[in-house]
């Protein structure tokens, strides 16, 4: 051995840890331990780049070569950049709000922590990416920062268990159309109402789960828009944000009506002013296709506030095809699973065979935003499929309202509080 490492020098470390990584990727791989592959990470820094004290209990002893002062950084910020992308990548991720879709439960303004451990880290599978980036580097609009020179084929690592009811998911949008590859797409967050082989139905605003009234969490704030009939004097916008925290509205058809985006507590508050001479919800409770709601069907009558029931699809279940209900599978076959769809004369052909039945590949869930009358989910999109789950929301770090002055602007009671 000794010979060996007089022959080979300074590369002696290097082959030994190469060995290493070989044998032990091996070994992992036999025992189905998929965490033990980040072991040689550590092992590189022991070895090569010293980042970490790993016997600081012991007095160090003076080198005979010291490395170059830009050597030093170079290595720490070498060993930094990929220990961050690692965390990022397979452990935890920060996220914020951009929109009110999800309003009062999370705000716009919140920084969250998003937990990938919780479901399982998705390997990467466009590998080859600037670190800690995601679809667009920065200060550009357009340039991409990653490259589809080497696809992975969609894999979760083992987490700490399955997308429950009630989690608050992020995930990549299923709907965009941009061509990206699906860890590329935008970022979305998300209440998951539904789960595999759950049946979802809205009627006249309410939610049910398998023909029950969906169960909300504790700290739960849905919102819906209310028509707010007052006296003449009207509502002081001021002392709606500043004591209710009512930031989504406007006028009705008169100076003395108001569209409000209310929870259920601040619904109750504002029936107490004296002012205030009805409050009642805005319910669709016409029967007409519309465009923009999944399946895009034009034989569908469905909208936001009257919807289904819809079977939410599991990974195995066999469903029976036919031209009608075709439209909701369409994109799970097409676009998801990555089959041929063709329809010749009424008769489906998945992969040029005629089929009367589909197989599901993947699980899927159904999203929805607390902000009922102001969130892009699943009713206007479909189902969000298993390879699409980003990780579970855990806490709010930060949170910014722009709306606010000073340290005000800092909503100082919601640092550190989990996400319900």
């Amino acid at each position: 051995m000794n010979k060996i490492k007089e022959l080979l020098g300074d590369f002696f470390k290097v082959i030994m840890f190469l060995i290493f990584t070989l044998l032990w990727t091996i070994f992992v791989y036999l025992i189905d331990g998929e965490w033990l592959y980040f072991a040689p990470v550590l092992v590189s820094d022991i070895l090569f780049f010293e980042t970490i004290s790993w016997q600081f209990w012991k007095k160090k002893k003076k080198k005979k070569k010291q490395k170059s002062e830009i050597r030093n950084w170079i290595e720490a910020i070498t060993f930094a950049v990929v220990a961050a992308t690692l965390l990022r990548t397979f452990f935890i991720e920060a996220y914020t709000i951009p929109t009110s879709s999800m309003e009062k439960s999370m705000l716009i303004g919140d920084f969250l922590f998003v937990s990938k451990t919780s479901y399982g880290p998705r390997v990467p599978m466009t590998p080859l990416a600037v670190p800690l980036v995601h679809h667009t580097l920065p200060f550009t609009n357009k340039t991409k920062s990653y490259s589809e020179a080497i696809k992975l084929p969609y894999h979760r690592m083992k987490g700490f268990g399955k997308i429950k009811r009630n989690d608050c998911v992020v995930f990549n949008w299923p709907a965009e159309k941009l061509d990206r590859p699906i860890d590329k797409k935008e970022n979305y967050v998300k209440r998951c109402v539904g789960v595999p082989n759950d049946t979802i139905q809205i009627i006249n605003g309410a939610l049910f789960v398998n023909n029950e009234i969906h169960n909300e969490p504790d700290g739960m704030k849905k919102q819906f828009i209310y028509k707010v009939k007052t006296k003449l004097n009207g509502l002081n916008p001021k002392i709606l944000y500043e004591k209710f925290d009512i930031t989504e509205g406007s006028r009705g058809n008169n100076p003395s009506e108001y569209l409000l985006k209310l929870t259920d507590n601040t619904k109750v508050e504002l029936n107490k002013f004296n002012n205030v001479l009805s409050i009642n919800q805005e319910i669709d409770k016409s029967r007409k296709h519309l465009d923009y709601i999944f399946p895009n069907n034009k034989e569908c009558t469905w909208n936001i506030d009257n919807y289904g029931p819809i079977l939410v699809p599991k990974n195995g279940e066999r469903v029976t095809l036919n031209i009608d209900n075709l439209p909701i599978y369409k994109d799970i076959i097409e676009r998801y699973e990555s089959n041929t769809l063709e329809i010749k004369n009424d008769s489906i052909f998945i992969n040029n065979i005629f089929s009367t039945h589909y197989t599901f590949q993947m699980d899927y869930y159904w999203m929805m935003g607390d902000n009922r009358h102001n969130s892009a989910d699943s009713r206007f999109w479909g189902f969000v499929p298993e390879n699409h789950i980003v990780g579970k929301a855990l806490f709010v770090w930060m949170s910014w309202d722009t709306n606010a002055k000073g340290l005000n602007k800092i909503r100082w009671k919601r640092l550190f509080t989990s996400v319900k």
